[in-house]
């Protein structure tokens, strides 16, 4: 590889969905993965496929569908999970096994019970079965940061014998400081006599606000590969944020004298498309990617900035794919328009899909002035890339006010028959879950509701997240409308319908 060159490795589909609530489907997996390959990362974790069906299917569709990339699964040192990967992989062009084992003290002595010399054998023997079907192979020591370093350099040394391609580095709980780490991957880069066979990883958390911090320091000593998610999301507080890290890259050349090859005009449409899709909001002040990140309220700001950006801005929004234009799209606009629209945000959309998001579009286009991007990758995800709907809703009436005791009246179509039930409540929107429960017969608790305007304006699409919570599963569902009652029971029935689907799946299995 170029010595100049970082190699970006997203794992935004498999630890970045790990992420509470974050769950994704295949349709929303093969996705996001097609974004990717637009944004150009070197590698693309798809998932953990022995963990459950859905994941080995998401991985195995991503192998066949998305160009470009190499494509890795992840894999405990096991046979079992190494045979599921490889399974899940086989039609990949470039496939990778990530297999790992924990080798710090206290995952040695409480989870495994085991020996160092007992690890490294079962570390030595996963990368040797591994290499039986593909050549490229990762083998990461989990909570490097805190494994001793002795024992560590000796696992790595092993893994490499065994005909590891990468040696990954995790610091898996967030550990580790910036001088720490980069002095760390300085010492296995020296220490580990056969290094230089191996490519260099690191893959960092971000429990102390540190992952990007030492990814920077990490390649300043040596990295040469980079794990990291969009949006930074990931188990607990997150990964290193790929935006962050490549950005850094980009916009010093001068101190790091490394580059990605990432397409970085496509990484704020990236940055969206993930958030929609598993639902986490990215907060205002976001690095590069927040809603305020080149915003500018104070009128010293605001002057300087008129006069010169380079006053308070060291890189462009266009640089990171914020249009500096736009074409207004409203109840005139026809498909064509709509189509180019779609095709600049990502979505490649078949005629027929085109046709029922126009007719989507249509519908809020009649309520509101403009359509906004986000009111379209709403309609996207509600229409081409939503769960299978069990119920729908075909209407609501809501009777509420401060004299009155909230009232909601339901009607849900199964099987192409209609289900009513009317139900009181705290609020409207408590009385409309009320009545849904009925009509279910299933009782849920209501883990998090959250509201929020998609767009500006009086006329904003409002959306609902809601995590509903049933035999330990934490489910999140989604729903959007310009009434936010409505876009309330969307939610509501989109968890339910989720969760039709997971007791199924479970006592199919069973």
């Amino acid at each position: 590889m170029d010595e100049n060159e970082v190699i970006i490795f997203d794992t935004t589909l498999r630890d970045g969905e790990q992420s509470p609530g974050a769950s994704l489907d295949v349709p929303q997996k093969i996705m996001i993965a097609q974004q990717l390959a637009r944004l150009n990362v070197d590698v693309i974790e798809a998932g953990f496929p022995v963990s459950s069906p859905v994941q080995f299917e998401a991985v195995k569709s991503i192998a066949e569908e998305v160009q470009g990339p190499v494509i890795a699964g992840l894999a405990r040192a096991m046979k079992l999970d190494i045979d599921s990967c490889a399974q899940a992989l086989k039609t990949a062009k470039r496939p990778r096994i990530h297999t790992f084992i924990a080798t710090s003290q206290v995952h040695l002595e409480k989870k495994f019970r085991k020996s160092e010399d007992e690890i490294l054998a079962m570390a030595y023997e996963a990368v040797k079965y591994a290499k039986n079907y593909f050549n490229d192979i990762e083998f990461s020591p989990e909570d490097s940061a805190r494994t001793g370093k002795q024992f560590l350099f000796r696992i790595i040394e092993a893994a490499i014998d065994a005909g590891a391609t990468v040696i990954n580095i995790p610091d898996t709980v967030g550990y580790s400081f910036p001088d720490e780490f980069g002095g760390l991957i300085r010492e296995i880069r020296e220490k580990v006599p056969n290094m230089s066979k191996a490519i260099l990883s690191v893959h960092c958390h971000n429990d102390l606000g540190l992952a990007v911090a030492n990814s920077l320091s990490a390649i300043l000593n040596g990295a040469q590969q980079v794990e990291c998610t969009i949006n930074g999301i990931g188990e607990r507080a997150g990964n290193a944020s790929l935006e962050e890290i490549v950005m850094t890259l980009e916009t010093r050349k001068d101190a790091f004298k490394r580059r990605t090859r990432i397409q970085t005009e496509e990484i704020y449409r990236t940055s969206k498309m993930v958030s929609h899709l598993t639902g986490i909001i990215i907060q205002p002040n976001k690095a590069i990617v927040g809603a305020n990140a080149f915003a500018h309220e104070s009128g010293i700001h605001q002057d300087a900035v008129l006069k010169d950006k380079r006053t308070y801005e060291i890189m462009t929004p266009e640089s990171i794919g914020l249009p500096s234009n736009r074409i207004v799209l409203g109840r005139h606009s026809g498909r064509h328009g709509l189509k180019s629209r779609l095709e600049t945000l990502g979505y490649q959309m078949a005629t027929e899909e085109l046709n029922q998001i126009y007719e989507e579009f249509l519908k809020i286009a009649d309520k509101k002035k403009e359509v906004f991007d986000e009111d379209l990758e709403v309609i996207i995800e509600n229409n081409i890339y939503g769960s299978r709907k069990e119920l729908e809703l075909t209407y609501f009436h809501i009777s509420s006010g401060n004299q009155l005791v909230p009232t909601a009246t339901i009607g849900l179509k199964k099987d192409d028959k209609i289900y009513q039930e009317a139900a009181c409540g705290d609020g409207p929107v408590d009385a409309a879950f009320k009545a849904i429960d009925k009509i279910t017969n299933m009782t849920v608790e209501l883990g998090d509701y959250q509201l929020h305007a998609v767009t500006g304006g009086k006329d904003a699409l409002g959306e609902v997240t809601i995590k509903i919570i049933k035999n330990g599963w934490n489910i999140v569902g989604r729903g959007a409308s310009t009434d936010v009652i409505e876009a309330s029971i969307k939610a509501y029935l989109d968890a339910i319908n989720k969760l039709f689907i997971k007791q199924r799946k479970h006592n199919d299995h069973n």
